[in-house]
């Protein structure tokens, strides 16, 4: 049986909030920890899912809005991305240069939690049935959240195994780099959807 639009915005605003909330929760947890633990890349996550709360809002904004103004989000939610990314690359940068003392078991336990959460909202988002371009973006963002919590649990045991701040400032590096491929990917398919809306108007 076919959902219908009404049913099917609801879902999808549902859906929506969760997640936010969700990673608005996520992202305190990140600071705090990463700053207590002198962690770059929890810090970094932290960013990223606060850019995540933020376009999820804008994502929300955007259901009750046409085509165009949904590829319009996309599209700043791709560019937020890249400017995130550029965040954590200065971030990176300075830690590289002043130095570091990560806190291994700290990064460790809360990657893990985030972890948890971000497959949750990943799931969430991935039950919803045709999504649009906004909602792609959505799910590249906790996808790409995901396998950075997978980072940082490895970069934790090997920070408390070794006694050395690289392995923290490689996953930084890494999330900065998961960043940009998916800011790429998302300002193409919201590219392709306004190509398409064009030619069908």
């Amino acid at each position: 049986m076919t959902a219908t639009p009404d049913a099917k915005v609801s879902a999808e605003r549902r859906t929506l909030w969760i997640v936010l909330l969700l990673n608005a929760a996520i992202a305190a947890g990140f600071f705090v920890t990463g700053l207590t633990g002198d962690s770059s890349a929890l810090i970094a996550n932290g960013v990223d899912n606060l850019s995540d709360t933020a376009v999820y809002g804008l994502s929300l904004v955007a259901l009750s809005h046409g085509r165009t103004w949904k590829t319009r989000a996309a599209t700043v939610s791709g560019v937020v991305l890249l400017i995130f990314a550029g965040g954590i690359l200065l971030d990176v940068g300075r830690r590289y240069i002043q130095g570091s003392e990560p806190i291994g078991p700290t990064m460790m336990v809360m990657s893990a939690i985030a972890g948890v959460v971000n497959y949750i909202c990943l799931r969430l988002l991935q039950r919803l049935k045709q999504p649009d371009v906004n909602l792609r973006a959505a799910t590249t963002f906790s996808f790409n959240d995901f396998i950075s919590n997978g980072g940082i649990l490895i970069a934790g045991a090997l920070v408390l195994w070794l006694g050395t701040n690289w392995p923290d400032l490689l996953v930084g590096l890494a999330t900065a780099l998961i960043a940009i491929k998916g800011g790429i990917e998302i300002l193409r398919d919201a590219r392709a959807e306004t190509k398409t809306n064009a030619e069908t108007a």
